[in-house]
């Protein structure tokens, strides 16, 4: 089992330090670029102002990308689902909880 290091990433122009294993780092800097280029999309489109509001579009235009591959019948859905919980993981541990 390999150890987890901690990375440094850059989404919205904002550094997160997340923590993944060696075999983990190219699948999770690729997650990171396309979410990136997503967002500055986006955001150069300059139809919606907000980051939050602009990472959300960009998080359903993902999801929308996802449930279109969910047809292709070559497609591993058990690994890919392996790999959305490790990126949740992830996530949670970045964002803020918001307090009720």
């Amino acid at each position: 089992m390999s150890s987890e290091k901690s990375i440094t990433v850059k989404i919205l122009g904002c550094e997160f330090s997340m923590s993944c294993t060696k075999e983990e780092r190219e699948g999770l800097l690729y997650a990171v670029s396309y979410l990136d280029q997503k967002i500055q999309h986006i955001k150069n489109e300059g139809k919606i102002v907000g980051n939050e509001q602009i990472a959300i579009v960009a998080a359903l235009q993902i999801a929308r990308e996802l449930l279109t591959l969910r047809s292709v019948e070559s497609f591993d859905m058990s690994e890919f689902k392996r790999r959305i919980k490790i990126i949740e993981s992830k996530l949670d541990e970045l964002l803020p909880r918001k307090e009720s």
